[in-house]
């Protein structure tokens, strides 16, 4: 149990780790699993129940008495020094030495080789970490705990900015460190990835324990009654719209070496589905759209007039709006309150007289806290301490406030609950409904073909495929995402 002030973030945490096995935990967005994570890292002190680690048990006051108990968290986004190579990052601060008190780099090296070789992967010792990929600075950090014998091994949400490649490369060391008879926690939302992986499921909810189940003996469906305490029979609320005319119309886009002659339409009413694999430019196209980002050639028009190149603001003044793929980074102020971040894009809306008042800020961000369910003790709240699901609810507040005509979303739902996905599938339903034109871009599959009524497909920068709604089968889909062009004519 663990409590913030009134605030109970972690009921009933139970969970038993076996050696050789691979233990999915999963539930949505505040159901405790970070927390109860933080505790057996040793970050937070629990304030009730027990650890037992081997039999005995065990109270971590710091994140060194954990490590040292041979326990390791991968999270998502490692921290590595970017300076310093991918051998003195595995053995920073424990550094052998030799017969006359140095530093033994040669004795470093060998063992970060022979660690990766037991990996099974290709990774230079003595390569900068600056510039490496996520995927490679989280092997790194599964290399440090190795290292250091870890027996028990966290891996927090690692899959969340990984490709398809990584993603495979990643489970294959998983597989490996099971093998060798460690205890493998892994937190995803991705239940593809947690069938495809695990062994054991844990089901949290609301902060409390659940249910365990061997994988080989629970559904998708399951889970998800699980996770939600109610039967979501429908992940994907596609609701009827009325499709009008064209609002969104992109021409002949081009930005060299990053995306060449995209020509699309997005009609009022209408959710495209903009597919393609990691790296295909479909955001770089989004961002060029708004005037983020430049492009040399073609035209962007917004129901009926042209939008100049590289201007944000015209394109918000014309009825565009968007939500980016990075949320934390470009869509949200995090250490801003929630009531800040909302109103961000109408502040000059709300001025009088050149003043602009808590009151008036509040009063507009209460109208979409509320409208979108946004879960927070109060408006004045610190953005940053919500959970993933309720701060993408919040950009899209902050965008919907400004009544766009066009909405194009980037990975709408990435990294959050499937509870909550479901709730932003069907917001996005019902601003179609209303009128609005989505441009939506997500990597996830079974999104696109639930919710669009168009799918286009990108690759490599360009545009290979189009296919209305009763045509966007996954196997359609795929091919014009991965096929080269000669094979796709």
């Amino acid at each position: 149990m663990k409590s913030f002030g009134a605030v109970v973030a972690l009921r009933s945490g139970t969970i038993t780790l076996e050696q050789g096995s691979i233990h999915a935990l999963i539930g949505e967005n505040g159901a405790g699993k970070s927390t109860l994570v933080k505790i057996i890292a040793g970050l937070y002190r629990r304030d009730a129940g027990t650890i037992r680690l081997r039999g005995e048990e065990v109270d971590f006051h710091s994140t060194a008495q954990s490590k040292a108990a041979g326990i390791a968290v991968i999270y998502q986004e490692p921290t590595l020094f970017p300076d310093l190579s991918v051998t003195e990052n595995i053995f920073m601060g424990r550094q052998p030495v030799n017969r006359i008190g140095r530093i033994d780099r040669k004795a470093m090296r060998a063992e970060a080789q022979e660690i990766f070789a037991r990996l099974g992967v290709s990774i230079d010792p003595d390569r900068i970490t600056d510039g490496l990929s996520i995927a490679d600075q989280q092997i790194i950090e599964i290399a440090k705990a190795i290292s250091l014998d870890a027996r028990v091994l966290i891996m927090d949400e690692p899959t969340a900015a990984l490709s398809g490649v990584e993603v495979e490369r990643l489970f294959a060391v998983a597989r490996s460190l099971r093998d060798e008879g460690r205890a493998l926690m892994f937190i995803s939302h991705r239940f593809d990835e947690v069938f495809a992986l695990c062994d054991t499921v844990t089901v949290m909810r609301d902060g409390s324990y659940i249910a365990t189940e061997p994988i080989a003996e629970t559904s998708v469906d399951e889970l998800v009654r699980q996770m939600v305490g109610r039967d979501v029979a429908e992940l994907f609320p596609k609701l009827p719209a009325e499709i009008g005319d064209d609002v969104l119309v992109v021409n002949g886009l081009t930005r060299p070496g990053v995306f060449h002659d995209i020509s699309f339409t997005v009609r009022a009413g209408e959710i495209v589905g903009l597919a393609g694999l990691v790296g295909a430019g479909r955001s770089e196209v989004a961002r060029a759209i708004f005037g983020v980002d430049p492009y040399s050639s073609g035209s962007v028009r917004v129901a009926g007039t042209a939008l100049p190149k590289g201007n944000p603001n015209a394109a918000m003044t014309r009825g565009l709006a968007l939500v980016p793929e990075d949320r934390r980074k470009q869509g949200l102020v995090l250490d801003e309150s929630v009531s800040r971040n909302i109103t961000l894009a109408i502040r000059s809306t709300l001025t009088k007289g050149g003043l602009l008042t808590d009151r008036a800020q509040n009063t507009a961000a209460a109208l979409w806290a509320s409208r979108l369910e946004v879960k927070t003790a109060a408006l004045d709240a610190e953005t940053g301490t919500l959970s993933g699901g309720n701060q993408q609810k919040v950009v899209l507040g902050k965008w919907l406030a400004t009544e766009p005509r066009v909405l194009i979303v980037d990975e709408p739902t990435r990294g959050i609950d499937v509870g909550t996905k479901s709730e932003v599938h069907r917001l996005l339903s019902e601003l179609a409904q209303q009128g609005i034109a989505i441009l939506m871009i997500s990597s996830e599959l079974p999104e696109v073909l639930g919710m669009a009524d168009r799918v286009l497909v990108m690759r490599e920068g360009a545009l290979t495929g189009e296919f209305p709604r009763s045509e966007a089968t996954p196997e359609a889909v795929m091919f014009a995402a991965t096929a080269d062009k000669e094979d796709a004519k």
